[in-house]
């Protein structure tokens, strides 16, 4: 090896170690879900925050457990995405089958060949926990129950659930097979949440079917009980125990608490209950794009217009500890020059939030416009406006 390439890889090792010794800034979580006290009575819990899907508080998450009814959680899902699809509407008329019609346990008692709207369907899911109605809606939308559990578990794998598998689409008549933890029954419960609609269910208390000749109540006491709960699903038998997917909302803040496995049904409760309030006592969420508020557009180099509109992500959601939200401060960087063509969305920039001089959250900056390139028609017609201009 000649002289010169000997000093040019110690250059390069040079500057390799020098940026080494410089690490990476990571942002730091303001949550603590290590949490020495205990607030669940139960094997296995977790509280996560919906729009960030923060964890705030887990033990054993990760325990894959059978989750009974609780596995409606992702029959909810599926039946809501299909509404939004507009696969099916609310109005559509579900015929019973004899399969449907054969489930024991949590129902309505629907009758081989009875129909009822996808609406009171729904109902009879989310309020009673209806096994009979969840296996009617799952053949209804995939055709047969078993072509629905293909379709549930393809989408816990789509949203990340690493320990869930479905063998049914009601969490009736669990096996070995069945099983999910409270961490992935959390995912499956913040997606669920991200359909508004749902909570029109969730939160009702008693309805009827039938013309009224049929009631419903909800199964899910905290409905009725807790300041801002609202949703999602109960599930208990004799194996999983006791079992809740609890959800409540107060000051713009979207929780879940996740219980299974409690020896009782008053566990679940309160576990629930309490991880809840651990959660609203402690912590707060910031929405990043309000926090850093309107940006003034930028130049633009080579486009039809000189200027784009920009605007932070307002997706980016990140928790504080409560009483810290006034003193996340921000910094904002653009990737410059910003050349045309620009697509709406296209990222431009990034804004880093801090608190106490450590990150917390970092939110792309995304144009709020297309910007295309400039034409020959384009760039003389501006030339001629410089002109005119001087002239004048």
């Amino acid at each position: 090896m000649n002289t010169f390439l000997k000093h040019f890889f110690c250059v390069i090792l040079c500057i390799s170690l020098f940026c080494a010794s410089f690490p990476h800034a990571e942002i730091v979580s303001q949550v603590n879900a290590d949490v020495s006290a205990q607030i669940v009575n139960a094997p296995s819990a977790i509280l996560m925050e919906e729009s960030s899907g923060q964890v705030l508080y887990e033990l054993n998450a990760d325990e894959k457990l059978p989750i009974a009814s609780v596995t409606k959680t992702m029959t909810m899902l599926l039946i809501m995405e299909a509404l939004d699809s507009g696969k099916i509407a609310l109005t559509d008329t579900v015929t019973t089958s004899e399969h449907a019609a054969s489930m024991g346990g949590s129902q309505v008692f629907l009758e081989v060949g009875e129909e009822m709207s996808v609406e009171d369907m729904l109902k009879a899911i989310v309020i009673a926990s209806g096994n009979d109605a969840a296996v009617a809606m799952a053949e209804f939308i995939a055709g047969t129950e078993s072509a629905f559990v293909e379709m549930m578990n393809n989408r816990a794998k789509e949203l990340g659930c690493k320990n869930t598998h479905f063998i049914n689409c009601n969490g009736l008549d669990e096996t070995a097979e069945h099983f999910s933890t409270s961490r992935d029954v959390a995912i499956i419960s913040c997606e669920l949440l991200k359909h508004p609609k749902i909570t029109e269910y969730t939160t009702i208390w008693m309805d009827t079917l039938r013309d009224g000749e049929f009631g419903l109540s909800n199964t899910n006491k905290l409905i009725r009980f807790y300041n801002g709960a609202n949703g999602i699903k109960t599930g208990s038998t004799s194996t999983a125990k006791y079992c809740l997917s609890a959800s409540a909302k107060r000051d713009n803040m979207q929780l879940v608490a996740v219980i299974l496995a409690a020896p009782s049904t008053a566990d679940r409760f309160s576990s629930a209950t309490r991880l809840l309030d651990y959660g609203f006592a402690n912590y707060s969420v910031v929405n990043a794009a309000e926090k850093i508020g309107q940006l003034a557009p930028l130049t633009v180099v080579g486009g039809k217009a000189d200027i784009v509109a920009v605007t932070p992500d307002k997706k980016v959601n990140f928790i504080v500890k409560k009483g810290s939200a006034d003193n996340v401060e921000f910094s904002t960087a653009f990737d410059e020059p910003v050349k045309a063509p620009i697509s709406k969305n296209q990222p431009l920039g990034t804004t880093t939030l801090t608190i106490g001089g450590e990150k917390v959250a970092i939110c792309d900056i995304l144009a709020a416009e297309d910007v295309d390139r400039m034409n020959f028609s384009t760039m003389l017609g501006k030339m001629l406006k410089r002109w005119l201009c001087m002239a004048s």
